[in-house]
């Protein structure tokens, strides 16, 4: 027979292995054909011929049957010989000696002879030894399996575990394993059979019926088994117990996702919401963070270990959770304290088993409360939170059903999770404080939410970014001027914190100090621009040697843009310019909004660029929507579609038909405070008009004689309004406005008299000269015309018009 692919490997196979007989004289009596095929020597040639003629040195004939010595006729032997082969170069072969006893008088007449290739030979004793070895070591399990999946043969090893029979033969993993566990492996392995593709690493829990509340985790590695004719004939499969390396990589793995997740928010309740997210269910089947009351406004725990603290329950996950989000929880003893430091126990956990029994106990056996405060929970385990020596919570976990109780292990990586938990929350704290400190001055900036003056009804709306992003440095004003007209003003501060706040205090003070100028608004924002590159250089030159140490310096402005417009009621004309500030959008009383097209300038602080005005008429009753680039950059989209949702929000809100108070906030539906990337600022204003009947104008010539028909005029218009009152007071200041004009300016003079919430009194001329108030000696007889205006008036005061100047007084109406 010839040697097939399927047994080359089996040295002594029969269809593999050549074979000799020889008689008791060392003569060759028979050669098989594997011998043939071995040497490449026919039959014919060898038979009758004495062995020792095979050898390739006929000479070393002793030294081969030396290697059977001292084990006697009956006993068979091995060793090893260099052949001469039919080609004539030698061969080494392994060979085993067979005695071949004679039934009738027990004597060895005969041997067998049974030879092989001494490197198949090797190769086999090796395939043997490393099986058998394999099977007596005891660090993996070793499993043999037939066809059917059934256990042929096992190490020590294999599933050493409570539960496991000590004799496993002819059983199936099913008898002593869970169902599902044991489907699983079953299912793989039938594959192995079926395919003949090696497992390598699957990685599944392995719990028995006796104990399912344990289970290890092992790693599967398997490989078919075949006959010699190629079928297969079973699975051959590694166990590996890697429970505690996949604990620890897990406790890795969920030390760096809870790293992760304290690290994602500045907010104290979102980084405990999603710490307990990480770690329910992947550490436990419940968790919860209980914080004190005075963490979550920023403010600082007492520390002085006397007091125990009120706590919270500010995050829950898992299965009972709706069961931990009621009530509140305190700590069993207050934080001892020495002069050094907090004591070293005072932050270290603490863990509970077998609360099932502890928790219908009395006494020195009853469970604390925090522990029993998830039904069924047989285990738990708390970490305090201490932050720099103050312990101001705790992180709780609870396990429950068929979950492991948790070991010391547990309870250690609970601990390091807790004190990054301590600095995450702590450092969210601290910034609740600062930010919290930075809207309040940032909204102490603003003014009131609501204003109503003759010229608009407005209403503001200021949403300050999420925590992550930080208080920025929008504004807005409402700024009364004279002739009962409104300035409008929307800005933002590039940046966040408190640096951007005080800057738009710094540039809402600048607008408003030049507003009382009364500059037109492209030379308003000319001069704040200014100021802002000022402020800038400022901010360059300080020396760091002169800051207090303990405070870091600011750098210089970034930039900041900004609208202003001015509406007058009587003219029902707004002019506005932009420092690289969106367009309003105006909600015309037909129902359509279109944004006004402006050439925007550079945003301020660029400096040395012009300013272009545009100048509009708003028909009574529009709605003017001034905003900051966060209610339209909202990472939705590009612009274009931030300003077409705007447009539709204004019109779903009805703010032509709803006081502007309550539109406002359907106009920020759907942008909650602390979820936006920038700081959100709104501004509406409902335009209003002074009526014709209500303002009364007249041209005076520059003729001193006009002066007493001009205060005729007043008083008359005076008794038409039924401002009687007032007529004493108007005629003095009439009287000395026109003076003034006609004396220093020559020229027509326009006298106007507007009647809105005060009595305005406006001479204009064509000089461009301001008039100045000065407090005459007792020796002059002039001097004293602006002193008696500015004493009878509310307020007064001077603007430049094109043709010249407006000298304008304010006063009081009498029913207001």
């Amino acid at each position: 027979m010839r040697a097939t692919e399927s047994n080359q490997d089996y040295p002594f196979a029969v269809t593999n292995t050549a074979a000799a007989l020889l008689d008791g004289s060392g003569t060759v009596v028979a050669w098989t054909r594997a011998a043939e095929t071995l040497l490449e020597r026919r039959s014919a040639d060898v038979c009758g011929r004495p062995a020792r003629d095979l050898l390739a040195e006929p000479g070393s004939w002793e030294a081969v049957l030396a290697q059977g010595a001292g084990h006697g006729d009956r006993a068979g032997w091995e060793g090893r010989a260099s052949l001469r082969h039919g080609s004539g170069r030698a061969l080494e072969i392994g060979f085993r000696v067979v005695p071949l006893t004679d039934g009738a008088h027990g004597d060895a007449a005969r041997f067998l002879v049974l030879g092989a290739a001494l490197e198949l030979v090797a190769r086999w004793r090796q395939d043997n030894a490393f099986t058998h070895e394999l099977f007596l070591q005891g660090r993996v399990g070793l499993a043999v399996f037939d066809r059917d999946l059934r256990l042929l043969r096992t190490n020590s090893h294999l599933l050493p575990y409570t539960g496991v029979p000590a004799d496993l033969y002819g059983r199936r993993l099913a008898d002593f394993l869970w169902a599902e566990d044991a489907r699983i492996i079953d299912d793989r392995l039938r594959d192995v059979v079926h395919t003949g593709i090696p497992l390598v690493g699957l990685n599944t829990t392995v719990r028995t019926l006796d104990d399912p509340r344990g289970g290890r985790i092992v790693t599967i590695q398997a490989f078919r088994l075949q006959e010699p004719d190629g079928h297969p004939m079973g699975v051959a499969a590694v166990f590996t117990d890697v429970t505690d390396h996949e604990r620890s990589r897990g406790r890795l793995d969920l030390l760096y996702r809870a790293t992760g997740a304290l690290g994602g928010s500045l907010s104290v309740l979102r980084t405990v919401e999603d710490l307990v997210r990480v770690l329910a269910p992947a550490f436990g089947d419940c968790a919860a963070v209980d914080l004190a009351e005075t963490v979550l406004t920023g403010g600082e725990p007492p520390a002085d270990g006397q007091l125990t603290l009120p706590l919270i329950r500010m995050a829950v996950a898992g299965a009972e959770s709706e069961a931990l989000r009621t009530g509140t929880a305190r700590f069993a003893a207050p934080l001892a304290t020495t002069p050094d430091g907090p004591e070293g126990r005072e932050c270290k956990g603490e863990l509970i088993t077998g609360l099932g029994d502890r928790a219908a106990g009395s006494g020195d056996d009853a469970a604390p409360a925090w522990a029993t405060a998830v039904p069924g929970a047989h285990s738990a385990m708390t970490a305090p939170l201490c932050a720099r020596g103050i312990r101001f919570g705790r992180l709780t976990l609870w396990r429950t059903g068929d979950a492991a109780p948790p070991e010391e292990d547990d309870l250690a990586l609970l601990e390091e999770i807790a004190a990054r938990a301590a600095v995450a929350v702590d450092n969210a704290r601290r910034y609740t404080k600062e930010r919290r400190t930075a809207v309040g001055l940032q909204r102490s900036l603003l003014p009131p939410a609501t204003s109503e003056k003759p010229a608009v009804e407005a209403a503001g709306l200021y949403l300050p970014a999420d925590a992550d992003s930080g208080v920025g440095g929008d504004w807005f004003d409402v700024i009364p001027l004279s002739s009962a007209r409104v300035a409008l003003v929307v800005g933002d501060v590039a940046g966040h914190g408190l640096h951007a706040t005080a800057m738009m205090g710094r540039l809402r003070s600048a607008v408003r100090a030049m507003a009382d100028l009364e500059l037109e608004p492209e030379e308003l924002l000319a001069h704040v621009d200014d100021m802002v590159v000022q402020f800038a250089s400022e901010a360059e030159s300080d020396d760091p040697d002169d800051a207090d140490p303990g405070i870091p310096l600011p750098g210089g402005p970034a930039g900041a843009t900004c609208l202003y417009a001015v509406y007058d009621p009587v003219t029902r004309t707004c002019a506005m310019a932009s420092a690289g500030h969106p367009p309003p959008a105006v909600v015309s009383p037909d129902g359509t909004v279109e944004y006004v097209e402006l050439s925007p300038g550079p945003p301020l602080g660029v400096g040395g660029w012009p300013f272009e005005p545009v100048e509009r008429e708003l028909p009574p009753g529009s709605v003017l929507a001034l905003y900051t680039d966060g209610l339209i950059e909202r990472g939705e989209g590009d612009i274009e579609h931030g300003m077409r949702d705007l447009a539709d929000r204004l019109l779903r809100s009805d703010v032509l038909g709803r006081p502007l108070r309550q539109a406002r906030h359907d106009i920020m539906e759907g942008l909650p405070p602390g979820r936006l990337r920038d700081d959100v600022t709104l501004l509406l204003a409902r335009t209003r008009v002074v009526e014709a009947p209500s303002i009364a104008t007249w041209l005076l010539d520059a003729d001193p004689a006009v002066v007493a028909d001009a205060r005729h005029l007043v008083l008359a218009q005076l008794t038409a309004w039924d401002l009687d009152e007032l007529s004493f007071s108007t005629e003095l200041i009439v009287s000395e406005l026109v003076t003034n004009a006609i004396r220093y300016a020559g020229g027509p003079v326009r006298l106007r008299l507007i009647r809105a919430d005060t009595l305005t009194c406006e001479v204009s001329d064509s000089s461009n000269t301001q008039p100045r108030m000065r407090r005459a000696r007792n020796s002059e007889e002039g001097g004293r015309g602006l002193y008696i205006v500015a004493q009878l008036s509310h307020r007064w005061g001077s603007r430049y018009t094109m043709g010249g100047k407006t000298v304008w007084s304010e006063q009081t109406l009498p029913h207001a």
